[in-house]
């Protein structure tokens, strides 16, 4: 599976040159063995400290890595003389990986973040605010949420997802009971006393001040959907999912009375054609689209740099362009796999805080990924949002390949066997009984069995 996912990358890549030059690049032996490296470096960390993982999840995202870094490549051969934005993204994929090495190998046990719930939230909701501090915060295409140190950008929500994600399944493991049990019922919904809503008060305040101040509708959708989705799945109350979109909804319509940009974002998913110059980028994504068609142009073979941004906030429009509907949603295929993996792993565990946190994690990746291919295709407003593992940014590259990594650890920790005592199981554990013995194997120890949950 990791050979046809480095294939799928490199494939790209070759294609790329052949079509636009004729001939294969000069430094493809190099290329190709760097990436099937470093590929193989990923699996035998998984396999040594992490060897009971999912075996679906890393061949997933080495696909979607190599597909962004082959568009980003292909999309750098317009201007002349080429770009080399793909060689920079290369570098921060080899970044992520080590950083995902790291945390699966030193990071063998979640729970001891479950302690620090607070702690945790103040540090993402920090870092989620940081782009508003006047001199730290620059503001690049239209949205504060970037800040700059010693000349290089840096996107803090991007890890603020991830503490946020830790605080939230903390939060919501100690105050679960609480959470479900109490409150009033109104037809067939119940909904929680007004005191149990100050959580989900503060997210939708630090919800709007992204929205409004960082003009940035996507982190604030994001995060605020994050934390509504992990309280249902924690608490199971519908009325939890009724009060988030209810209160984000009437957020966004005012935020629309009131804020020019959040308006220009609307009428460019209503209306695109009645303004060229302003819905330019949306205008030029439906074009592609339509010049790909089903099948597509081919690596090389269509014009995807006539779209502003192709490369980060547009690179679905450009695999659209090049690769077709089928292509693109090959790929929407391959981020469901992900995301129901992600779930799985969440399963498999017997932990509630490492289930929801594995839940949560999973959901960041489909949340990003239905904002952002629905805002392109005009399914949605547009929102800002990178495309996972594919869009031109070292910050989101990086972030989630330390979720992938934590995802790992939970994977292998709910998949490996477990020895148990015959005569003193763990409430939790099923023993296996045969007439030949406990495992069904004769001249088995009759002391132990192994099992897997």
């Amino acid at each position: 599976m990791l050979l046809v996912a480095c294939a799928l990358g490199l494939g790209g890549w070759l294609l790329t040159g052949l079509n636009l030059t004729g001939q294969i690049p000069d430094n493809w032996g190099w290329v190709c063995g760097l990436w099937l490296g470093m590929a193989l470096a990923a699996h035998l960390v998984i396999r040594f400290a992490a060897p009971y993982a999912d075996p679906l999840i890393l061949p997933c995202v080495i696909a979607l890595n190599g597909l962004g870094l082959a568009m980003i490549h292909r999309i750098d051969q317009i201007p002349t003389p080429p770009r080399a934005d793909a060689y920079t993204q290369f570098i921060w994929t080899g970044l992520g990986m080590v950083l995902f090495a790291l945390v699966v190998i030193f990071i063998r046990d979640l729970r001891r973040f479950d302690r620090f719930p607070y702690l945790l939230f103040l540090a993402g909701l920090g870092l989620l605010l940081l782009p508003l501090v006047p001199g730290l915060g620059v503001e690049l295409n239209g949205s504060r949420i970037w800040i700059r140190v010693a000349g290089y950008s840096f996107q803090p929500s991007e890890v603020a997802k991830i503490l946020l994600a830790f605080a939230f399944a903390s939060y919501l493991v100690a105050k679960r009971e609480v959470l479900a049990l109490s409150g009033f019922r109104f037809g067939p919904i119940q909904f929680p006393r007004l005191r149990d809503l100050l959580p989900i008060g503060l997210m939708w305040a630090a919800a709007m001040a992204v929205l409004v101040f960082q003009s940035d509708l996507g982190t604030a959708l994001l995060f605020f959907g994050l934390f509504v989705m992990m309280l249902y799945v924690a608490t199971e109350r519908i009325g939890w999912v009724v009060i988030g979109v209810s209160s984000f909804a009437v957020g966004a319509l005012a935020a629309y009375q009131l804020f020019g940009h959040v308006r220009v974002r609307v009428s460019a998913w209503l209306n695109p054609f009645e303004n060229f110059d302003q819905n330019l980028q949306v205008i030029s994504a439906q074009y592609g689209f339509a010049w790909g068609g089903l099948t597509g142009r081919g690596w090389g073979l269509g014009r995807p740099g006539l779209t502003p941004l192709a490369k980060s906030d547009f690179i679905s429009a450009a695999i659209g362009e090049e690769l077709g509907i089928a292509g693109l949603m090959a790929i929407i295929l391959i981020y469901a796999i992900l995301v129901s993996r992600g779930l799985r792993a969440a399963l498999s565990t017997s932990n509630e805080f490492t289930k929801l946190l594995a839940c949560g994690l999973s959901f960041v990746f489909a949340l990003q990924v239905f904002a952002i291919i629905g805002g392109v295709t005009r399914l949605l407003p547009l929102t800002g949002l990178t495309t996972p593992f594919m869009s031109q940014g070292g910050s989101s590259l990086v972030a989630n390949w330390v979720i992938i990594g934590i995802l790992i650890v939970i994977s292998h920790n709910g998949r490996k066997p477990v020895a148990v005592l015959k005569h003193d199981p763990m409430p939790e554990q099923v023993a296996l009984t045969s007439p030949s013995g406990p495992t069904g194997q004769a001249g088995m120890d009759d002391e132990t069995q192994v099992v897997t949950p």
